[in-house]
């Protein structure tokens, strides 16, 4: 694992911008792993002015609210496509979001499994963190080796996505449908990115801490190609923060990015 600390959420957001750019022009034919959220958004409108092409792409997404139509202004199926899909060139067709909506959602969970093996698998997964401690909607108690599956929301997470709601948590959906911890280690890379001072207890122990179930956030130890960046506002807590600043200035890989 790497962490690199900029110093404020637009340097962050832009380095993970970069990154993804240039995954995509390495391998046109990417899959990618996608999250949303409203740090997310500044990512998609960075990476489309790019002028990137995702012609040859696919895409899955970590997650999906239950009982909320594809349609509705506030399923990701909606986010995706007002942030990011309507902006490049991919086809649609080759967009996946996981089917909250769906009648039965364990064969709907497989069958998202199913397409992700089929495409080979996922080259570089987005990731953001829930004050929960959770990637995707792997709430605490998640098990490390779970698989796309329906997932009930902690009060907290419900709190926390309540803006896109009205401000209301009462009307943030109670489930899931989520890529499960198994299934996001799987991705060729991850790359997580975290801001604010909200984030920095959580970022800390995801990063510091114990591998434990409680956080899920906190099972990417155990990817052998991880990286993490965080604003100084999310890093505040890390106490190995001066060697990974170190790292960061003197690997060859990170020379373009320094300021």
């Amino acid at each position: 694992m790497e962490v690199i600390t900029r110093r404020d959420a637009d340097q962050a957001v832009e380095l993970v911008a970069r990154l993804l750019e240039m995954r995509i022009r390495a391998k046109p034919e990417s899959v990618l792993g996608l999250a949303t959220g409203r740090t997310m958004e500044k990512v998609y409108e960075q990476l489309a002015a790019t002028g990137v092409s995702f012609a040859k792409c696919s895409s899955f997404n970590l997650d999906e609210y239950i009982g909320i139509p594809t349609d509705d202004p506030n399923s990701y199926r909606t986010y995706m496509q007002e942030h990011l899909f309507s902006k490049v060139d991919i086809d649609v067709a080759n967009t996946f979001v996981p089917d909250g909506a769906a009648s039965d959602l364990k064969a709907a969970a497989r069958a998202y499994e199913d397409r992700i093996k089929a495409v080979g698998g996922i080259d570089v997964q987005l990731l953001g963190i829930g004050e929960a401690g959770h990637i995707g909607f792997n709430e605490p108690l998640s098990s490390l080796m779970s698989r796309t599956r329906d997932k009930a929301l902690t009060p907290t997470t419900r709190m926390q996505n309540a803006g896109m709601f009205g401000g209301d948590p009462e009307r943030v959906p109670k489930r899931a449908l989520t890529m499960g911890v198994g299934t996001i280690l799987d991705a060729r890379e991850l790359i997580l990115l975290a801001t604010g001072p909200a984030k920095a207890n959580i970022i800390a122990r995801a990063v510091e801490g114990p591998i434990t179930s409680m956080v899920s956030a906190s099972a990417i130890q155990l990817h052998p190609n991880c990286k993490v960046v965080v604003d100084e506002a999310a890093a505040a807590e890390l106490q190995g923060r001066a060697y990974y600043d170190f790292v960061f200035a003197n690997e060859p890989e990170w020379a373009e990015f320094r300021d």
